[in-house]
């Protein structure tokens, strides 16, 4: 049986962009290039006429700062309903918490890939916003969904273009995880008090055959943990007793929070191909890594209560 690797956790950035990718659809509004007014004639003598009093516009109420770059109120009240929408929940404070993450985490990723040099391609928003129209069947039934989903054309067209860079930048980080690393295959005998594991050892160190005591107490997988590179398995420490071992050796009882375990190396690769599941788990460690170090090097303010 396999250690089951970390995945990604709860909050995963995952529902904002493909949320977005299916809304749009029809929200193809036209765009018009504005048109200057005529340059005024000059007058032999103007007459001068009082300037009305104009107030300053009222700034909108803010969610969160990232980095000088805000995220309206207006903006994540319609996310959250959104989102509770979809999960069909109403915990507001726990929603709040992890849509706010998710809009942050999503503007971090965008705010990367600009300073990577990418730049969202007014024609590719165009081009997606047309194929959700053909999917939708009309530009207007994309106009009544935005409108039963607190969006207009502006704020759909805006969010689609935040979420094509983040989803950019996101594969970037992924693509940066090699298809290649050093793996160790191991078996691993996993115990639920240490007086077993004591006497497994024991037995072990008196000559008994460690395939056999894995098969015993594991009939199903042998104890197998197949192939697996650094970064891989749940437990830092097993991981490391791992990598330390050569083939054939067997390692002390290791502690962990489902048991004890006692590992033996079958075998060694410094480079050998990472197989679907090892690599994704290295990407989704890699996107959850480099958003913490953004994080921790960013300047964010969350003006919610």
């Amino acid at each position: 049986m396999k250690s089951v690797p970390v995945r990604f956790p709860t909050r995963q950035l995952g529902w904002i962009i493909p949320c977005l990718v299916f809304i749009l659809a029809a929200c193809r509004g036209e765009t018009t290039s504005p048109t200057l007014p005529p340059t005024p004639q000059a007058t032999p003598n103007p007459t001068h006429t009082a300037t009305p009093f104009q107030p300053s516009p009222t700034p909108q109420p803010l969610a969160a700062i990232v980095n000088g770059e805000s995220i309206t109120l207006e903006r994540y009240q319609s996310e959250l309903a959104r989102y509770q929408s979809a999960v069909g929940t109403q915990l507001a404070t726990e929603d709040g918490r992890r849509v706010i993450a998710e809009m942050i985490d999503q503007l971090l990723l965008a705010q990367g890939a600009a300073e990577a040099g990418y730049q969202v391609d007014a024609a590719a928003v165009q081009a997606r916003l047309d194929q959700l129209t053909d999917q939708l069947g009309s530009a207007q039934a994309l106009l009544d969904w935005m409108a039963t989903h607190g969006y207009t054309p502006e704020t759909f067209r805006e969010d689609l273009a935040r979420s094509m860079a983040a989803a950019w930048m996101r594969d970037q980080i992924a693509a940066s995880v090699p298809a290649v690393a050093e793996q160790v295959h191991a078996r691993q005998i996993l115990l639920y008090n240490s007086e077993d594991a004591t006497r497994v050892l024991a037995d072990i160190s008196s000559g008994k055959d460690f395939t056999a005591l894995a098969a015993q107490y594991d009939p199903v997988a042998k104890g197998d943990l197949g192939w697996f590179p650094r970064g891989y398995l749940t437990d830092e420490k097993l991981e490391e007793a791992a990598f330390s071992l050569q083939p054939g050796e067997i390692s002390q009882m290791i502690e962990t929070k489902i048991g004890f375990h006692i590992l033996q190396v079958i075998e060694r690769d410094p480079a050998r191909p990472l197989d679907l599941d090892a690599r994704l788990t290295l990407q989704m460690r890699a996107l959850e890594k480099w958003l913490m170090d953004r994080r921790a090097t960013s300047e964010i303010q969350i003006l919610l209560p």
